[in-house]
């Protein structure tokens, strides 16, 4: 595992995020992880360049951190935290992983509402209105090890919701592309966005 991962830069590093970090830790493979802190870290960077409040950025950090903690799951695991709701649900259980997520760090004691919803919805997208979600969604897209959306990444450093409304844009746009299924929230929220503008 890298050596970035506990620097004093990493949210990782902070007494109140690092008891989440090893749990998460203990719950995902090692790839997964360094993902994960890589997104936390460009999460708090896009939360700063977007002037978050210190609460913000602590609710933005613990929710980066906490993303994706059920993904590496067994499906029957995440369905049974996260039954499914539509036949896209049920025919692809991963894409239940933010409900699972909430549904598990809940039974952590985590109650920021957020949060919760962050995680939730860093899978199918968030309200135009949740700046801690949108700033964890643009961070899971575009986090550096994924080698895809810098441009985004860099958008998102001066507008947030433009940075928002592209990544939303070019996930939808690449589902339909490949002839793969959006799920109806993507579409909801997608259409959202596009009226709030």
């Amino acid at each position: 595992m890298s050596d970035t991962i506990f620097t004093v830069n990493s949210p990782c590093s902070r007494p109140s995020i690092a008891p989440y970090c090893e749990r998460v830790r203990q719950m995902v493979t090692p790839r997964r992880f360094e993902h994960i802190v890589r997104v936390a870290i460009l999460a708090e960077a896009i939360a700063r360049a977007n002037e978050f409040s210190r609460d913000e950025l602590r609710a933005t950090c613990l929710a980066a951190i906490l993303h994706d903690v059920a993904r590496d799951l067994p499906p029957a695991e995440m369905l049974a935290l996260a039954p499914p709701r539509t036949e896209l649900e049920r025919e692809h259980p991963l894409s239940v992983h933010g409900r699972a997520g909430r549904r598990l760090v809940e039974q952590w004691g985590i109650s920021d509402k957020r949060v919760l919803d962050a995680i939730e919805g860093h899978v199918f997208g968030v309200s135009h209105n949740n700046r801690i979600g949108m700033a964890v969604y643009i961070a899971d897209v575009s986090e550096p090890g994924r080698g895809v959306n810098d441009e985004i990444r860099e958008l998102a450093m001066h507008n947030l919701f433009r940075a928002y409304q592209r990544a939303l844009d070019a996930k939808v746009r690449y589902l339909q592309a490949n002839g793969k299924a959006v799920h109806p929230v993507t579409l909801r929220v997608h259409q959202e966005i596009c009226d709030h503008t």
